[in-house]
């Protein structure tokens, strides 16, 4: 088995250094494929293809998301029958207690990191055009649906993609550092088209970032809460909601991914191959 530097026993895995990058392609052709799929099904039922209802637009998204999952899973299994620890799925190697209190600190270090960005290059662009697009604004249903794509399904899928899959991999090859500095570009590279090309650079120093948190905790989980944290403030700030709101999106989303990793961890046990 190989095992990179800092992984634990449980992260051990036999992935070469390119199933990762061609995990990640082959997702973005499936991601396409579906959501053209998605939109021709919403257009018949009266959406535009131009302009998506938010309906469409989250389960477009929603089935993007999801099916990086499943392509990490299927190209992990082209070496052996994958295990949730080869992806980061258990308990840190330090103390719960001491995984948690990481996520704020990396976050304060994100945002000074951003704001330091900001004064450099620019006043930075709003991703307000994506918060109308899942919905934010859209009644009731619409706020509970962009919650739940941005906040969880975005965060659980996304880590596991990177931070799980791609980073474990590329870590074999050469190591934590590289493979953090390669995976944060991919993954600020993933979001062009989705987000301000001005905010490319800071997203690419957050993924590297929290490809540092998975090796420093051992686990994926410190990564998925700081994942989830950030797009909760995104979601709130653009959308200008009330402080409130935020930790109301944040304890809902924290507490369902929660729910859904100890549901997991105990009935799927990753049996999708």
């Amino acid at each position: 088995m190989v095992n990179g530097d800092g992984a634990t026993a449980e992260e051990e895995n036999d992935w070469n250094p390119w199933h990762g990058p061609l995990a990640l392609v082959i997702g973005f052709v499936a991601s396409i494929i579906s959501g053209v799929v998605v939109l021709v099904i919403g257009h018949a039922a009266g959406s535009s293809l131009t302009h998506p209802t938010p309906a469409v637009t989250d389960v477009g998204t929603a089935a993007e998301e999801v099916g990086f999952v499943l392509t990490a899973v299927w190209v992990a299994s082209w070496v052996g029958r994958p295990r949730p620890g080869q992806f980061g799925l258990h308990r840190p190697r330090i103390s719960w207690l001491r995984a948690a209190a990481t996520v704020p600190v990396a976050y304060v270090l994100f945002l000074l990191a951003s704001a330091l960005w900001s004064a450099v290059v620019t006043k930075g662009a709003s991703e307000k055009y994506l918060v109308k697009d899942v919905g934010a604004h859209a009644g009731a249903g619409g706020v509970l649906a962009s919650c739940l794509v941005l906040c969880v399904i975005a965060p659980f899928c996304e880590e596991f993609l990177f931070r799980g899959f791609i980073f474990g991999a590329l870590r074999n090859w050469r190591g934590p550092v590289i493979a953090a500095v390669l995976t944060g570009v991919l993954f600020g590279a993933i979001h062009v088209g989705s987000a301000p090309a001005v905010d490319l650079v800071p997203l690419a120093v957050f993924g590297m970032m929290l490809c540092g948190l998975r090796q420093l905790t051992g686990s994926l989980y410190p990564g998925i809460a700081l994942h989830s944290l950030n797009n909760a403030a995104a979601l709130v700030v653009n959308a200008d909601w009330s402080f409130a709101a935020f930790i109301g999106v944040l304890a809902g989303s924290l507490s369902l991914l929660a729910l859904l990793v100890v549901l997991g961890q105990r009935s799927l046990q990753l049996r999708l191959v």
